[in-house]
């Protein structure tokens, strides 16, 4: 399985410029650079996150800035729930966990913008609980119940 572009890719529906100022408004960041940090640091902790055609998927609905960004991370094992994810960008980035939430957040409004609500149903069955809420989306899980131990 390789992030390989496919064919007939369409073209993202707003440019590089025009994620930034959307993340710039939904995060009320002072600075494009602010917005800009916001969206690498967000992706990239996404694209550790995600794996197959739901990768490939949100890369080319997003601006080739933000798919690279995106792509360039080898998915992690590990799954994080929404909160860890949260914990671990907080951890990886040197912020609080309100302003990875925060930053997470205003990312997210975009990529769901870009995503649609077809790919971002996928992408929120592939990644564990908790993401849903961090997208801007209903928690619509039913939790897992235990086996009885014998």
């Amino acid at each position: 399985m390789y992030d390989q572009p496919r064919p007939n890719r369409a073209t993202p529906a707003m440019t590089f410029d025009q994620m930034l100022e959307r993340v710039r408004y939904e995060g009320a960041y002072p600075t494009r650079e602010r917005a800009e940090e916001a969206v690498r640091t967000v992706l990239a902790a996404l694209g550790r996150r995600l794996t197959g055609d739901e990768r490939v998927d949100l890369a080319q609905c997003l601006p080739v800035e933000a798919a690279l960004t995106l792509t360039s991370q080898i998915p992690d094992t590990e799954h994080l729930t929404g909160w860890g994810f949260v914990k671990d960008l907080a951890e990886r980035t040197g912020a609080t966990p309100a302003t990875a939430r925060w930053d997470t957040g205003a990312v997210f409004a975009a990529v769901t913008h870009l995503a649609g609500p077809d790919l971002l149903a996928r992408i929120l069955h592939q990644l564990p609980g908790g993401y849903a809420l961090l997208f801007g989306q209903a928690e619509l899980r039913q939790p897992q119940l235990r086996a009885a131990a014998a």
